[in-house]
């Protein structure tokens, strides 16, 4: 049997601790004979118990259900921009004439000769010069403008 705790209002009502089960033991007790004459002189014999089998009841505990997993949402890689190609146009201007640098450029190639694997180039305008180096040769040219 539970048992419970009568509170006071000053104090927090305590929790109820879980009501433990205890086996429940039945004894039937067998009726005697009739009672001979012989049997009257002897002592009377104590009622003789059975033991029944023990049976436990077990309540019903509240059934925890499992918390519910949300599914992590996908990562989507973020989207990379396209490369968009920038068209430059670069010039050199000097004493009132431009020059684009894509044209010194063709003109360093064409001077070379051949494909080269590096090509460094210092445009000096007030001598209307390019100078160059092409895998390890210096060379310079004349460049006008107009």
């Amino acid at each position: 049997m539970a048992t419970t705790k009568k509170t006071t209002a000053k104090t927090a009502p305590a929790k109820t601790a879980p009501v433990k089960e205890e086996p429940v033991k039945k004894t039937v007790a067998k009726a005697e004979p009739a009672k001979t004459v012989a049997t009257a002189a002897k002592k009377a014999e104590p009622a003789k118990t059975e033991t029944v089998k023990v049976e436990t009841v077990k309540k019903a505990e509240p059934v925890k259900k499992a918390p519910v997993k949300k599914a992590a949402p996908k990562k989507v890689a973020p989207k990379k921009p396209v490369p968009v190609e920038t068209k430059v146009n670069f010039f050199v201007e000097y004493a009132g004439a431009q020059v684009p640098v894509e044209e010194v450029i063709k003109n360093v190639k064409a001077t070379y000769g051949k494909d080269a694997k590096e090509i460094s180039i210092y445009l000096k305008p007030e001598e209307s010069k390019a100078y160059f180096v092409a895998d390890g040769n210096a060379e310079e040219m004349d460049v006008f403008f107009c």
